[in-house]
């Protein structure tokens, strides 16, 4: 293991063309000091987590002082916000510090939100606040606990540095990792300006990193294409079976690899409701939870779009654009069979109509009686075969017909109830507990975050002590609202 001034740096991004970023330092935070720390992702660096006691860490952490071998940068993108066009976005607050290449060959940017501002700041003043850091610090890790792939939190750092939001509010920083930033929107930017060149050098870029195997493809361009298709279908769906909703599926926000990036008014579902908003900004519900898959294939098209500047058979990209559907619709039918603790692709049981069926109907009877989600789930993990729980009739209907589908398998309720208890979480990142770790924060009181991050890192499991956090939300809590600013 090793200290973070002793990180391997292979930056390739910064060795693009000019065209992709802006060399610039991050802005001096004053007076650092650090927030939270995360052990689980600096082993991604094979960094000691003992490096968290380290007296120069926080000046390292918030960018005050250049990591040995780091290059900061500011990454170009344009994108689609709410459907509408913005030919220039861009790293406004935020930074790529570098590239770490730990000792398995996995390369991690590290990527400072909060760093101050760039060119692509469009006269906002570049600084991150407290609140939404430690939003993010928390989402990254409860959905990497929940199996769903995402950018992973090294750290919070604050500052009782002003800055004005709806409110007044005191700056963070939050260094993040992943395996590569690029969105969406970065192809869009090159697209639309009609830099062949640049676009060009984009695509072989992602292909040499992330997707090599396209490299034999007959047509590599349609290739990454289908698999980042695929990929974001397969994320959404994951997104829906946890009742994860993002908020702002802005194509500047839509990771090529497939993972969930920038987490601002996320929210976790708690009475079902499909058409659930998170996001307060989002009037016209363009993001509601119900949406996402639709709003996904939408942004894949975008990309397509973008894509086909360079050339190709446009029929062939439809075809690699209508392989979404399928891809989300087994995706999803295969966690949400999980989730119900019923056998998936064995010929034997297979009724791909009838539990289609079974989980629409679920999910109407949840909407209807606006259940909560996860509690639901949880509960229904210990549900017996023919037993009769104390539920109103067409829920009782409901679980008939389940526990005759489960007696169609021969399904052995201790094993099938194992089996859900990995699958369905007790603890999910609800908004209430959000904002009791940043009211925490804001005091000064930091123990939380560092409580609840080891909490979601094993939701499934059962830990005492913690048991009000599997809770819904009391009716006040219900009236906490976040929107593109949190």
């Amino acid at each position: 293991m090793q200290r973070l001034n002793h990180l391997c740096f292979d930056n390739s991004y910064a060795r693009l063309h000019p065209a992709f970023i802006e060399v610039t330092d991050a802005t001096p935070l004053p007076d650092p000091y650090l927030v939270a720390f995360n052990p689980d992702a600096s082993r991604l660096l094979d960094l000691d987590p003992a490096v968290a006691g380290a007296p120069e860490l926080v000046q390292y952490l918030c960018g005050n002082r250049r990591l040995p071998g780091a290059e900061p940068l500011a990454q170009a993108y344009a994108g689609h916000q709410f459907g509408v066009w913005v030919p220039q976005l861009g790293d406004g607050r935020a930074l790529l510090l570098g590239e770490a290449r730990n000792a398995r060959g996995e390369s991690w940017d590290l990527h400072l939100k909060g760093g101050g501002q760039t060119r692509f700041s469009r006269h906002g003043d570049g600084r991150s606040v407290l609140r939404s850091a430690v939003r993010e610090y928390l989402a990254c890790e409860a959905l990497h606990g929940l199996g769903i792939p995402t950018t992973r939190a090294l750290a919070i750092v604050g500052s009782d540095l002003p800055v004005q939001r709806e409110r007044l509010e005191t700056a963070a920083t939050l260094l993040r990792l992943s395996p590569s930033h690029v969105r969406f929107g970065t192809f869009e930017y090159f697209a639309a300006r009609g830099d062949i060149a640049r676009l060009g050098e984009l695509l072989e870029y992602v292909t040499g990193r992330h997707f090599s195997p396209a490299r034999a493809a007959a047509d590599p361009a349609l290739w990454v294409f289908g698999e980042v298709c695929r990929r974001t279908a397969t994320l959404i769906a994951h997104w829906m079976a946890a009742g994860f909703a993002h908020g702002v599926m802005n194509t500047d926000n839509m990771s090529v690899l497939g993972l969930t990036l920038d987490y601002g008014p996320y929210g976790f579902l708690d009475q079902y409701d499909a058409g659930f908003v998170c996001n307060h900004s989002d009037t016209g519900g363009r993001y509601a939870f119900d949406q996402q898959p639709g709003v996904g294939l939408w942004n894949c098209a975008r990309l397509g779009d973008a894509l086909l500047t360079i050339g190709g058979d446009p029929e062939a990209w439809q075809a690699e654009l209508e392989g979404y559907w399928p891809t989300f619709n087994d995706a999803y039918r295969s966690l949400m069979l999980k989730k119900l603790g019923l056998s998936s692709g064995d010929a034997a049981f297979a009724d791909d109509a009838g539990d289609a069926q079974l989980i629409a109907d679920l999910l109407d009877l949840l909407q209807r009686e606006r259940v909560d989600y996860t509690g639901f789930f949880r509960s229904l993990c210990s549900h017996c075969a023919g037993s009769e729980p104390v539920a109103s009739e067409p829920m009782r209907a409901w679980l008939v017909r389940y526990s005759t589908r489960l007696l169609a398998e021969s399904s052995v309720d201790p094993e099938r109830t194992e089996r859900m208890r990995r699958v369905n979480p007790k603890y999910v990142l609800r908004n209430w507990i959000a904002q009791e770790a940043i009211a925490a924060a804001q005091r000064g009181e930091f123990e939380l975050i560092e409580a609840l991050r080891r909490l979601f890192a094993d939701p499934f499991t059962e830990h005492p002590g913690m048991e009000r956090f599997a809770e819904p939300p009391s009716a006040a809590a219900r009236e906490l609202t976040v929107s593109c600013s949190s």
